[in-house]
């Protein structure tokens, strides 16, 4: 009876102990199904113009530049859409990005859109694009350059703690935190923050043909809306995302754009990471992910 019963479930069975026993192999099929099985004509097609995108606070951007530079040397690609969204970051970082963005821009196209965040080294990073285009809600500008460092002398002093110290060089502690900077190392690191400052106005003038002599204007570490942005001449026009890629379009010169389109590897593990990160809000409403 009992092996009756075997041989008439096992229809429903076999296939259960089946996905039992290889469960691993049955995931990561379906992983496979999922990132390549929608694959059609126009995926196999080579992209003529091509988004790169920069989100978030500039340090790292390694992989942004090596994007930048694979761009401006492969031929089928005839225009960049630059999408910046930063607050900005690092100089030296925001320097590399705006070399990278001239060096594209002396071989093709490139338009820089914002849709949030085009700010300090955010924006430095889009001055030499041939067009900036900003949505009416961005926010723009924040031309300046700052150092910061927090005063523990007192803390320290309650806590029991006291510096020892041996250097060599007048300045070797400048920017200390266990006392008050003296004039002489302000002025140290004015001089350092001042050249700084110089050298980001005059790359926003040249790329953005400015009047440097104007810079209180533009700069200053003045944050506009998009359409003060425009009055000063940060930003060449007001328009969303769907406007920046119309005008990439037409410097470039192509008759029917092809999109890169996202490495879909990299957007499954985004929509995992995402996923996770809700679920954690939902177990943990007071935890917040910056």
């Amino acid at each position: 009876m009992i092996e009756f019963l075997r041989k008439l479930f096992y229809p429903i069975t076999a296939p259960i102990n089946f996905i039992q026993n290889h469960f691993k192999a049955m995931v990561f099929l379906l992983i496979l199904i999922l990132l390549f099985g929608d694959t059609n004509s126009e995926d196999l097609q080579q992209h003529n113009v091509e988004k790169i995108s920069l989100v978030g606070p500039i340090f790292d951007v390694s992989e942004v530049i090596e994007q930048l530079d694979d761009a401006a040397t492969n031929s089928n690609v005839k225009g960049v859409l630059f999408e910046v969204n930063s607050p900005g970051g690092a100089v030296a970082p925001s320097v590399e990005l705006a070399y990278a963005v001239k060096r594209l821009q002396e071989v093709k196209p490139v338009v820089v859109y914002s849709g949030g965040m085009l700010a300090s080294g955010g924006y430095y990073a889009s001055v030499w694009a041939d067009k900036i285009v900003a949505n009416p809600g961005a926010m723009v500008g924040s031309i300046g350059v700052i150092m910061h460092g927090a005063n523990l002398e007192e803390i320290m002093q309650k806590i029991g703690i006291k510096s020892q110290i041996i250097q060599a060089g007048a300045f070797k502690q400048v920017g200390t935190s266990d006392r008050e900077w003296t004039k002489e190392e302000r002025g140290e690191l004015d001089k350092v923050i001042q050249d700084t400052y110089n050298m980001f106005v005059a790359n926003v003038a040249d790329g953005r043909d400015l009047n440097i002599s104007n810079a209180k204007d533009f700069a200053n570490a003045h944050i506009f809306t998009a359409s003060q942005a425009k009055e000063v001449g940060l930003v060449d026009e007001l328009g969303v995302e769907y406007d920046a890629k119309n005008l990439l379009v037409e410097l470039s010169g192509v008759d029917v754009p092809i999109w890169n389109k996202a490495d879909k590897i990299d957007e499954f593990m985004k929509k995992l990471t995402s996923q996770g990160a809700s679920m954690l809000h939902v177990y943990f409403p007071s935890l917040t992910m910056k």
